[in-house]
């Protein structure tokens, strides 16, 4: 008897693996990137009245919340689409332009939902090697073959929190094939604070086949609602709004995030804070003796390769002995790894707490 089968590609995948969050009374969850602020109080009386009206669809059309992104960021609301959350809009791209003999490129540490989203369509991922765990764009470049359909580039990278100038993104956009489509996965843009970064609106804009996704999960804190939105040019937006479910973003998410995007002085405190102790915690991680990879985000990869036997396993082990979960980075190539999200300041000073007992028990 021949059993049903999925399509080619998908038994390729490893299911996507969350941050642990533990079961204990106080968990300290610093594994998936949140935000130690939280959602802005705008934002969460915005769902609140939502609750009031469940029984209706959403605009299928998010209309009143892309016209708000469109006057955050001057931007025209027509070419912004929204997604559960950017992953979403990952996939639809994948859909839209990716199938069986097709290929996708992306760096060697990259968001693992390239990879999968890729897969998912049939198409083959292919790797770029990493320069210091940095995007390479000549090694990009080199691996573009009559194959290529999109390239998947994170900037800043999730899980190094590392980034590329702007002018490398340009030079790598000039040097594509028109029809290869450049995904600029900038989740984690407002927390970079470098001269030399765009997120890439600018090059969306003037470009026919560049598309920026953004998310509300970061910053925004609304993760738990899963909504993002994609900027893109008029054809890529017209194919997208073809494939994606008719009802795709929740009534709460589209009122939660027009508020969100309004509060800019939510989204400066939390910035803020993130200024304050991502220097904070990176420097007492080295003072540890600790490898840690400068970031831009509001995470820290912390490499643990000088620690002989008590590596990194034995390091989030023991960090869950006292209730606080970082997230191991082996299914992202980096075995010897943690990536350790910014929290409020008593997480922070925790988790730095409980790491200097590791290190000096790893010494004995």
């Amino acid at each position: 008897m021949t059993l049903p089968r999925p399509q080619p590609g998908i038994l390729d995948i490893s299911a996507y693996v969350p941050g642990e969050s533990g079961s204990g009374p106080n968990p300290i969850k610093l594994s998936s990137n949140e935000t130690p602020l939280g959602a802005s109080p705008k934002a969460v009386e915005a769902y609140r009245a939502a609750s009031g009206s469940l029984e209706r669809y959403p605009d299928g059309g998010a209309v009143a919340l892309r016209q708000a992104i469109g006057a955050a960021y001057g931007l025209n609301p027509a070419r912004i689409v929204c997604g559960a959350g950017s992953d979403e809009l990952i996939y639809l791209l994948a859909t839209a332009y990716l199938g069986p003999g097709g290929e996708a490129i992306m760096t060697e540490h990259a968001f693992a939902i390239f990879r999968l989203a890729t897969l998912g369509r049939g198409a083959t991922p292919v790797i770029a090697p990493e320069t210091n765990l940095t995007t390479d764009v000549d090694a990009i470049l080199a691996r573009v073959t009559d194959r290529t359909r999109v390239v998947f580039l994170a900037n800043p990278n999730n899980p190094t929190g590392t980034y590329i100038p702007f002018a490398e993104v340009r030079r790598l956009h000039r040097a594509l094939p028109e029809h290869i489509v450049l995904v600029l996965d900038a989740a984690y843009a407002e927390y970079v604070r470098r001269n030399d970064y765009e997120a890439g609106l600018e090059l969306v804009a003037t470009s026919q086949n560049t598309v920026m996704t953004r998310t509300f999960s970061k910053v925004h804190g609304l993760a738990g609602l899963r909504l993002g939105w994609a900027y893109c040019p008029e054809g890529i937006a017209d194919a997208l709004n073809r494939i994606r479910p008719a009802f795709n973003v929740s009534a709460a998410a589209q009122a939660a995030g027009i508020a969100a995007i309004g509060d800019q002085a939510h989204v400066d405190r939390s910035v803020a804070h993130n200024e304050r102790w991502l220097p904070w915690v990176a420097e007492r991680l080295a003072g540890l003796g600790l490898e840690v990879t400068p970031s831009v985000g509001n995470f820290v990869l912390v490499g643990f390769a000088k620690a002989g036997q008590r590596g990194a396993g034995a390091a989030y082990a023991f960090l869950k002995t006292r209730e606080i979960y970082l997230r191991p980075m082996g299914a992202y190539g980096l075995p010897h790894t943690l990536r350790l999200t910014i929290g409020t300041e008593a997480e922070n000073k925790a988790v730095i707490a409980a790491l200097t007992d590791f290190v000096k028990d790893a010494a004995r």
